[in-house]
């Protein structure tokens, strides 16, 4: 049965296969790595941390999409008061991190101190399993959101810690506004924005 990379809405009842999906895109990433340093239990703990972002957070109150081999997390304006975790939430992703809770909390503090204020979509995930990648699965859900943030005519803003990604996004029309480094020895991480088209 082929792969398809048609995007689909994602529920919480997708939240075990797109953690898995996840787990395997962001196994080489900076800043998950710098939060799941064990290589041992990266992709399980990294499976059950965005399974948990999709069924209690982004599922709830942002627009989830998958194909068969990826996943994006978008908030809309309007969700963006809401997209926050809940105390049950901040619980369990406290769990799931362990020791690494505390520069978790700071990494995502920080990053949020250089949040633009007017409104905007933002993507928080987006992430291809490796073994799918070139196959037009991540461009497929990055223009399914960039979508919907033209046809609302609104700004899209993203943070990525990996600079291979850079490129990839400036294709689709963002650059980079700003550079930062996370506290606690945390890695760079590149604030982009892209402006809404007709």
């Amino acid at each position: 049965m082929p792969i398809t990379n048609t995007p689909k809405r994602a529920t919480a009842d997708d939240a075990g296969p797109v953690g898995r999906i996840l787990a395997r895109a962001f196994d080489d990433d900076p800043m998950m790595r710098w939060f799941f340093p064990d290589d041992s239990t990266r992709e399980a703990g990294l499976g059950r941390y965005f399974a948990t972002l999709l069924a209690r957070q982004y599922g709830r109150h942002g627009v989830c999409e998958r194909t068969d081999a990826a996943a994006a997390f978008w908030v809309p304006p309007e969700g963006r008061d809401k997209a926050v975790p809940d105390a049950e939430t901040v619980r369990g992703l406290q769990d799931i991190l362990g020791d690494r809770a505390g520069l978790f909390r700071e990494a995502v503090e920080a990053a949020a101190e250089h949040t633009p204020k007017e409104p905007h979509w933002y993507l928080a995930v987006l992430g291809a399993d490796p073994a799918a990648q070139g196959q037009g699965h991540g461009a497929a859900l990055l223009r399914s959101g960039l979508a919907k943030a033209d046809a609302a005519g609104m700004p899209v803003c993203l943070e990525s810690s990996k600079s291979s990604n850079l490129p990839v996004y400036e294709h689709f029309g963002f650059t980079v506004r700003e550079e930062l480094r996370l506290p606690g020895g945390g890695p760079v991480l590149w604030a982009m924005r892209r402006e809404p088209r007709a």
